[in-house]
């Protein structure tokens, strides 16, 4: 039987241009684009080439403002705490929201042990930050604001130009992290208006264990890495070459299917959101109805637990999670969750599906097929379910 993958969030699949152009890459045995000679200068090549093509797909006019890492967390890790010791004589005041992906919360956590002090924001029932709540809780002492584009978890999407104009009447640094909308939504880093802008490869079918970081010229940042000198002396250590050759061929067609991408992911979300009530009842879909990933939806199946449901679909080879991959594991409800106001037996009944180009509506029916009869296996057995049907 063929396997239904609604996990796209935590990993998606190379395309088969990207396998090829690593494939390809490894086959030129490329030197060090760091060399001096002619086999580092073809390898420097190639590396500028693809950052170019990153540089494109974000929009960034200048590519050298365009730094690659290990990927999305270690983006915004030397976002955060790059920007904050850069900018510590001007004060040690940071903002955020509390809907946060875990390596924006732990950062903040190190750095709060540092004597930086943090304030979280709170959202609506939808997830999105209001920027009037931003303006307000920026002191003299406020050096940066570090807001997610669109959350993982909900897929809401924030007011980022909004918050943007703020920031900069304020001139207080604006970072975004974008790992779940870059490649995935258009972004267009100058339309937007941020300072600085983490992303990672394989949210767009590119390679895992490759990331970029913008940083727009003229904000001062730390290097995360000390060491040598390579990307501009903002972060040390050789590069990923091959990796990062893939991800600026997933960038270029990223660029190329965009509109094609977002067309057909509209369509499997609709599919799913119309024909679910066909098939079980009494749930929540989370997030926001209108500004939100068109490949993601988050749904809160009453009187069960989402790890019982993802267990017994991958029993019958269909995949879906239950929050963030970096979160998975953990018995505590999610954080973001719990913001938006769901009841703590809610939350732990949620489940993340998110939709990739090799999905179909076929897909979409078989999943709900085998998710109603596994909603109603499992209240079977629900202590839960069976007080709330008494009368």
């Amino acid at each position: 039987m063929k396997m239904v993958n609604l996990d796209h969030i935590s990993a998606n699949p190379l395309l088969p241009e990207v396998q090829n152009a690593m494939i390809e890459a490894i086959r030129m045995n490329y030197g060090n684009p760091s060399s001096q000679h002619k086999a580092g200068e073809q390898a420097a090549e190639a590396l500028e080439r693809a950052r170019e093509s990153v540089a494109r797909l974000i929009n960034c006019a200048v590519p050298k403002e365009v730094v690659f890492t290990s990927g999305g967390t270690e983006s915004v890790n030397h976002a955060l705490k790059g920007l904050a010791l850069a900018n510590r004589d001007k004060g040690k005041h940071i903002l955020t929201s509390n809907i946060e992906h875990n390596s924006v919360i732990r950062s903040l956590r190190r750095l709060k042990m540092m004597n930086y002090q943090v304030t979280s924001i709170p959202v609506d029932e939808y997830g999105r930050v209001n920027p009037d709540h931003v303006a307000n809780a920026i002191r003299d002492e406020t050096i940066l604001v570090s807001i997610m584009h669109s959350n993982n978890e909900i897929g809401t999407i924030q007011p980022i130009e909004e918050i943007a104009q703020i920031t900069k009447e304020k001139k207080v640094i604006f970072h975004v992290d974008a790992v779940d909308s870059v490649g995935v939504v258009p972004i267009d880093v100058q339309k937007l208006g941020v300072d600085a802008l983490s992303f990672a490869s394989n949210p767009f079918y590119g390679p895992t264990g490759v990331g970029g970081l913008y940083i727009r010229h003229g904000i001062s940042i730390w290097p995360l890495l000390d060491g040598g000198v390579q990307e501009n002396n903002k972060r040390a250590g050789a590069w990923n070459l091959i990796g990062i050759i893939g991800m600026g061929v997933a960038a270029e067609l990223a660029m190329r299917d965009m509109d094609s991408r977002l067309a057909k992911m509209g369509k499997l979300r609709e599919k799913l959101l119309q024909e679910m009530p066909n098939y079980i009842d009494e749930y929540y879909v989370n997030g926001h109805p209108e500004y939100s990933l068109p490949n993601l939806v988050s749904v809160s199946v009453k009187y069960i637990e989402g790890e019982s449901i993802v267990l017994m679909l991958d029993d019958e080879d269909i995949a879906v999670s239950t929050r963030s991959a970096c979160a998975s594991g953990s018995l505590r409800a999610s954080h973001v969750l719990l913001s938006i106001g769901l009841e703590y037996a809610d939350a732990q009944g949620t489940l993340v599906i998110t939709f990739g180009v090799d999905n179909t509506e076929e897909d979409i029916i078989r999943f709900l097929t085998v998710l109603k009869d596994t909603v109603k296996r499992l209240r079977d057995l629900s202590p839960l379910y069976h007080k709330a049907a008494q009368p």
